[in-house]
This record gives C-alpha cells, structure tokens and sequence, in this order.
C-alpha cells in the first residue's frame, strides 16, 4: 500500500511504500494528489519513500509507475525516492535521466535531508501572500 507522508513543507507531495504496492495505490492515492497539483499549476515536487516496511512492487503496479513519465515535462519539479533497498536505488540511479525535472536518490537516514531537497525546488512558483 502507499501511504501519504504527513508534516510536509507547503506543495511537496509525498509518500511511503508499506508492504506489497498494487496499481490500485497508484489510482487511489498518487495518482489524485499528481492530478490535484497540475491542475493547481504546481510543480511536481515528490518524495516516496520505501523502507524496510516495503515489500514489493507488483507488475501492474510498475505500469502504473511508468505511466507517471506521461504528465507533461513542464508540470515536473524535484522528486526524491528514499531507500536502502540497493538494487532499487541502483535501477532509480540508473533511470533517473528519464524522469522529467530533478532527480536524487537518498538513503533512508537523509530522509529529512530528502524532504528538505524537494521543497527548496528553485523552479516552485512563489507562494502567495
């Protein structure tokens, strides 16, 4: 399942891999909070997380995964994705020049360090006063 991360700086999108995640999470959770953000015109600015909680990935859940790369190039700020899983941090590393905007792997004990990458996002429109 994928479960939103709370306490998060103003505009930054987040979440946490907890066991199996299925294409349904994708729907149910990211999927809207992506959707809410461009239709807002905010940039995409995304931390997920897989711990030692996380468990695996199923195949229709990487589709939906994959599909991610579909919103427009412009919408994209920074994401972050949070592991110690190596060979998931090797793949993100090793395909991080295709996702759109910026990209950065952390280890799960810069989490915090990750949050903070994300939200000084230099392309984040203003926040209105």
């Amino acid at each position: 399942m994928i479960e939103p991360l709370s306490d998060l700086p103003d505009g930054v999108i987040g979440f946490r891999a907890v066991g199996t995640i299925e294409a349904s999470d994708y729907r149910e959770r990211l999927r809207p909070a992506i959707d809410e953000a461009v239709a807002a015109g905010r940039k995409l600015d995304l931390v997920f997380v897989l711990g030692p909680e996380f468990d695996h990935y199923s195949l229709s859940a990487m589709w939906e995964d994959a599909k991610l790369l579909g919103e427009p190039w412009s919408s994209w700020g920074r994401a972050a994705f949070v592991t110690d899983h190596d060979v998931l941090a090797g793949i993100a590393n090793a395909f991080g020049g295709l996702v759109p905007g910026e990209f950065e792997v952390f280890p799960l004990e810069r989490e915090a360090e990750a949050i903070q990458w994300v939200a000084a996002d230099p392309a984040r429109e203003p926040a209105a006063e």
